[in-house]
This record gives structure tokens, C-alpha cells and sequence, in this order.
């Protein structure tokens, strides 16, 4: 099968009770990958329903990367298969879900929803940065065995640290306990790169992360409409065609 097929009957949809399936990609650009395709299969997304967010990766990690949101976790693999078909080479990729945090309990029903069911990329917030996280289990120091109220106390102190950013940084933490390697993956959005070295810098001192966090590889770039990604993806080098 090649090329995105957006019309096709797919099986019944598999959704969360609330909120978002995500779904994180990175590829390398292969030899021959065809940059028109992968603005086809992203377009045949959209038209589904699926949000996609195109990232230009910094680093040797990957070349570009995608953040996709959809309550139908079929749509999101057919993304997936209609990106698999472009040429790209993945190199990695992280699925979670939206959610609301077990110490939200007083959050604003508004907050609530913008946490399920956020709208993306935020404008303005070019800079982007993806990492995957876990809360320590070590013998000295284990998150899940620490009483609910003082974890609730942790996990207040280190939101407060995290609104200090509000307006320069947007934070979308969601989890996936049983769907990953890690137990959360947290995506930003920022207006400038610092701003995220200053939050992640920033949070780390608070004793929820300092003592039981523990973090997975960092995925760092910017947010590019994807037909400009593309076109600067596949445009030729001083010596010719890259």
C-alpha cells in the first residue's frame, strides 16, 4: 500500500472514556523519502480529525518530528502507516493520553477541558520540546509508596513553580502508565528556546522531581507549518541536492 488513503472504512473506534489518544513520531529522512506524500498523509489526518503538529528536530536524533492527537487511536496508526509509506525512517515514538492529574481535584472545569482536549500548536510558541518521565521506585526513595496527602504537597509546590511560566511557556503533560516505556510524556511550547531551559531547569529543584523523578531522552525543535518544513527539508545544498 502507498500513499495516504483517507476515504478507506476503518475498524471501530477505540477510544479513550475522556480525552486524547497521542501519539509522538521522529524519522530521518530516508534516501528518496517524498516530501509531497508526507504533506498528503498529514493532510488525509486532518482530514480524519487528527491534529498534527510538525516539528523541525534539532540534533542527531531525528530530522523532523510529529505530535498527533485524536480520540480514535485508529486514526492515529493510520497516520502512522500513511507516514511509514513516505520514505521517512522512524527512529522513535511515544503514544500517552490526555489527562487530568489525580491532584487536580480543585482545577477550574474550564482547565480541565483545555488539559483534555487541547488545541495545537499554541501561537506564538515556536520553540518545542518532548520528553518522556517517570516518579522514582528505588529502595530509598519510591514515589508510590509515600502517603496520597504528601504527594498531593509535592505535586502543589511543583505546579507553582510551573505557573511562574505561565504566557512563555504551554505545558501538556500526558500519561501513559501502561502504554510506554516511561509513565508520562510532557510536550512544550515555548515562545523562545531558553524558556525551556529555564523551566525544566527551574522544576527540577523542586523535591518532586530533585528526589523521585526520573527523565527519558529530550526531543528538542521548532514547531514549522509542514509544507514549509518539507520545502526546507528537501532543499538542496551548496553542492546540490541534499
Amino acid at each position: 500500500m502507498s500513499g495516504p488513503a483517507g476515504s478507506e472504512r476503518a475498524p471501530e473506534p477505540v477510544t479513550p472514556s475522556v480525552g486524547l489518544g497521542v501519539l509522538h513520531l521522529f524519522y530521518r529522512l530516508g534516501d528518496g523519502w517524498r516530501g509531497e506524500t508526507v504533506v498528503e498523509s498529514v493532510r488525509a489526518a486532518a482530514e480524519r480529525g487528527t491534529q498534527v503538529v510538525a516539528v523541525a528536530i534539532l540534533g542527531h536524533k531525528a530530522d523532523l518530528g510529529f505530535m498527533a492527537l485524536d480520540a480514535d487511536l485508529w486514526n492515529l496508526r493510520l497516520l502512522q502507516r500513511d507516514l511509514a509509506a513516505t520514505g521517512l525512517e522512524a527512529v522513535a515514538s511515544y503514544v500517552s493520553l490526555t489527562e487530568v492529574s489525580e491532584y487536580a481535584a480543585g482545577v477550574p472545569e474550564e482547565l480541565k477541558q483545555h488539559r483534555l482536549y487541547p488545541q495545537l500548536p499554541p501561537p506564538g510558541k515556536p520553540a518545542w520540546c518532548f520528553y518522556p518521565m517517570s516518579k522514582r521506585r528505588g529502595e530509598q526513595h519510591n514515589w508510590f509508596t509515600l502517603p496520597f496527602e504528601e504527594r498531593r504537597e509535592l505535586m502543589h509546590e511543583h505546579g507553582s513553580s510551573g505557573r511562574n511560566f505561565s504566557g512563555r511557556v504551554l505545558q501538556v503533560v500526558t500519561g501513559s502508565t501502561g502504554i510506554d516505556d516511561f509513565e508520562w510524556g510532557v510536550t512544550l511550547f515555548a515562545a523562545r528556546p531558553d524558556d525551556l531551559k529555564d523551566v525544566v531547569y527551574t522544576l527540577r529543584y523542586d523535591r518532586a522531581s530533585a528526589i523521585y523523578a526520573e527523565f527519558g531522552p529530550f526531543y528538542v525543535g521548532m514547531v514549522t507549518p509542514l509544507e514549509d518544513l518539507v520545502s526546507l527539508l528537501a532543499a538542496p545544498g551548496p553542492d546540490g541536492p541534499s
